[in-house]
């Protein structure tokens, strides 16, 4: 039997699948629906007429009806047996059925305890969800219109006080509300279930920064499976947005700031990180002194100079380029005067070295606390790469400053050469390296050019070209042939190389004695132990090149050193073909000279690898690419230090891998008329007639004023050579910047002035020499030796001619 409409009227949560009963006055079963039978496992036929108690598995433990339950509905909870023989909980719904007469029966609705218990779970969770304040919570039809929402939709003002019937696009702005829609119709037509997916949304009425709304949702269906709408959580998570935010934009800023070793660069780091993550525009100002490498110090009238160093953004409202800032003020972190701007200082260590300002537009949020947390701590590592910056442009500066002490003016006037030099820093993290050149006069008219560049970079590597430089000086002096001098020098940097390190206090009780220098004959690698060598490496390339303006050639020699470019007159460029050598302390392998004969107005030019090796290019590139500026039409007669700005302005310093040093030489000759060359037998008796043809020769010259001199300067020269030398000997003239006179012989044995007692009768001749000249001395030659000596000439037109 079935009951229609009975479910229906029973206001019952679970009345639709319930199984139900008609009973009588006597408490008789009168009518059984299918869902009973089902549920009691017991047909209509076999309850039908029987007491409702007999189902009850101990019927005298029956539930009692309440008082007057005649007229009034009554629930309770009993335990049944199945026509299974189970034993089954049930909660019963007794409803009493009238009629005109009085009572004619009852209605009663049984349903499993288990059953009713997540009905009664289903009602309480949905109850609450939608009492939730920190949940947004909606129901939507199948349209998309809303049908119920709780008490907090969203989060924010703007909303209307009843929203059933309406559509999102009718309180949020189009572009959000479409966002949303557009997820909403997903899940209704695919029934996937949408989680927290993030969308922005702001209402019509205040729109203002909006809200980042996490959306999730599922699709409503009926026990039959038609599609009625879709319920959607909105939970409110732009603080959580927020906070990843400002966290990106942390490790954003520490990844970008700090890549550089310039004050400006990271300032313009600093104001490149914080546009358009954290502002709309961002102006960085550093401390004037900041830039120098100084520590900043307010002046006497207590203000603090501040440059603008760096923008980003927008730039309508940022402080002038040049501001200053009291020495106790400005300094806190602060938002500004309006929400949409803030500061916060850069100081680190303890010193202030200047502040950051950001802004934002009117379309944006003012800023928070959490902003302005944020800003300081992106300041205070934005201020320790800006201090590192400062400390190293100090450093960089001293070394540069001590770089630039130890070189060679950078033009220079010879009677050989005319030299201009130039030296390029790399802006490199390590410092300047030890790169140089030098301009060496040598005796006879002739010149010393060198170029080198020693291993590494910083304060260790100039304070070694220093020495090596130094030291070039000195074999030079000593007028020693190139390869001679290359092997001293080489002995030197093995030397250095060796060098233990020193100790980091004086000798004490258990350690007797300093530390031992090895041999000169030691090389690197050999002997000893590592513990007590020097931690830095030492190491150099070297080219020493010597031209006598007299017979035009030249003489070089190179220590892996690159080759020097030759630029002929004529505009014709070729590398000399150098035979290199080991770099400097490497081992101990001979050198090779080369000899070339260089045309009068040639361009030598000397350079370090810097000048040819770029970070992105190769040797030989860079060798053709200094070819062809050389080669360049008027290159050969450009003005050297023209030549020299556009062979270097080629390289900019970002570009470079490492230090550029250029020596531009334009070769002069000294015409064959200048010179004057007499063999001499070795006979006192030859003297006379050295004095006689040195006197012709000076007056044809129009150095009357130096016959005298010269006569007596040669006759002591040349009286030595013979008595102490032997043949052959050879006399040599130059008139040059100076009168040179040159005695050579083939003793090796170098002369030595001393002061004669009164009582000896000879040793006075070369304290004379020295006396009545202005420079002399002596040099080894293939063939013996040459004793010099110069004389400065009359200011007289005639004399200077030539």
């Amino acid at each position: 039997m079935t009951l229609p409409g009975a479910p229906g009227h029973s206001g019952l949560p679970f009345a639709d699948s319930a199984a139900g009963a008609l009973l009588d006055v006597d408490g008789l079963i009168i009518g059984w629906t299918p869902a009973a039978e089902e549920l009691f496992g017991l047909s209509a036929e076999q309850v039908c007429g029987s007491p409702a108690l007999e189902l009850l598995a101990d019927p005298a433990a029956g539930p009692e009806p309440p008082a007057g339950y005649e007229g009034t509905a009554w629930s309770g909870e009993a335990v049944v047996r199945t026509g299974r023989g189970e034993d089954m909980g049930i909660v019963f719904h007794a409803l009493p059925l009238a009629a005109a007469g009085g009572a004619v029966g009852y209605l009663v609705l049984w349903a499993p305890v288990g059953t009713v218990d997540r009905w009664r779970q289903d009602q309480a969770f949905t109850r609450e969800l939608f009492l939730q304040d920190r949940l947004g919570l909606a129901v939507f039809d199948a349209e998309l219109r809303l049908v119920r929402t709780n008490t907090h939709l969203l989060p924010y003002t703007g909303l209307l006080p009843d929203l059933r019937g309406l559509r999102l696009k009718d309180f949020l702005e189009a572009e959000g509300a479409a966002a949303v829609e557009g997820r909403l119709r997903e899940v209704l037509r695919t029934g996937r279930p949408l989680i927290l997916a993030e969308e922005t949304v702001r209402t019509i009425e205040d729109p203002g920064g909006g809200v980042v709304m996490a959306v999730s949702a599922f699709r409503l269906q009926a026990p039959d499976g038609q599609v009625f709408g879709v319920t959607a959580l909105f939970t409110d998570v732009t603080e959580q947005r927020r906070s990843d935010e400002r966290l990106a934009i942390l490790h954003h800023a520490t990844a970008g700031v700090g890549g550089s070793l310039s004050v400006s660069g990271t300032g313009e780091e600093l104001a490149a990180v914080l546009v358009p993550g954290l502002a709309d525009a961002a102006v960085v100002e550093i401390a004037d002194a900041v830039f120098t490498g100084e520590e900043p110090a307010p002046g006497e009238d207590g203000l603090l100079p501040l440059r603008r160093t760096a923008t980003a953004g927008g730039s309508a409202a940022d402080p002038p380029a040049g501001t200053v800032v009291p020495a106790d003020a400005d300094c806190a972190p602060a938002l500004g005067r309006s929400p949409a701007s803030m500061t916060a200082p850069l100081r680190a260590r303890g010193i202030f070295l200047g502040r950051v300002t950001v802004r934002r537009g009117p379309g944006r949020p003012g800023y928070a606390p959490a902003d302005l947390d944020l800003l300081c701590e992106i300041a205070a590592r934005a201020a320790l790469a800006l201090d590192n910056a400062r400390r190293y442009t100090r450093e960089h500066r001293a070394a540069v400053g001590l770089q630039r002490s130890l070189l060679p003016p950078s033009q220079a006037e010879t009677v050989a050469v005319t030299t201009s030099g130039f030296y390029l820093p790399a802006d490199t993290a390590t410092g300047v390296g030890g790169d140089w050149f030098d301009v060496i006069p040598l005796s006879s008219a002739r010149v010393a050019l060198v170029a080198g560049d020693v291993v590494g970079h910083g304060l260790a590597a100039t304070a070694t070209m220093g020495r090596l430089r130094t030291a070039v000086r000195t074999l030079a002096d000593l007028e020693l042939e190139p390869d001679e001098l290359m092997v001293h020098l080489d002995d030197l940097v093995s030397q250095l190389r060796d060098e233990p390190n020193e100790p980091d206090e004086p000798d004490g009780p258990g350690r007797p004695g300093g530390p031992v220098r090895p041999s000169r004959l030691t090389r690197a690698g050999e002997g000893g132990a590592d513990g007590g060598r020097r931690a830095d490496p030492v190491g150099a390339t070297c080219l020493y090149a010597v031209y006598d303006p007299v017979s035009r050639c030249c003489a070089m020699v190179s220590a892996g050193h690159p080759p020097p470019a030759v630029a002929d007159p004529d505009g014709t460029v070729s590398y000399v073909p150098l035979n290199p050598g080991p770099p400097l302390g490497v081992n101990g392998l001979p050198f090779e000279v080369t000899e070339v004969e260089l045309a009068p107005d040639s361009l030598l030019v000397l350079y370090t690898d810097g000048l040819i090796e770029g970070r992105d290019s190769d040797l030989d590139e860079g060798m053709a690419e200094l070819r062809r500026r050389l080669a360049r039409p008027g290159a050969a007669t450009a003005p050297l230090s023209e030549l020299g700005q556009e062979i270097i302005s080629a390289r900019p310093a970002h570009q470079l891998a490492d230090d550029v040093t250029l020596l531009l030489a334009r070769t002069h000759a000294v015409p064959s008329g200048n010179t004057a060359v007499w063999p001499v037998d070795a006979d006192p008796v030859a003297v006379a007639q050295v004095r006689q043809e040195a006197a012709r020769q000076l007056r044809e010259w129009g150095l009357e004023e130096l016959v005298f001199t010269t006569e007596l300067v040669l006759s002591e020269l040349v009286t030595n050579a013979i008595r102490h030398a032997g043949g052959p000997v050879e006399v040599r003239l130059i008139r040059a910047a100076q009168l040179t006179c040159e005695v050579s012989d083939p003793s090796a044995t170098q002369p030595r002035m001393r002061r004669a007692l009164l009582t000896d009768e000879g040793g006075r001749g070369l304290y004379l020499v020295a006396q009545l000249t202005s420079r002399w001395g002596s040099r080894y030659t293939r063939r013996g030796k040459t004793i010099w000596a110069e004389q400065p000439l009359p200011d007289t037109p005639h004399a200077r001619s030539g």
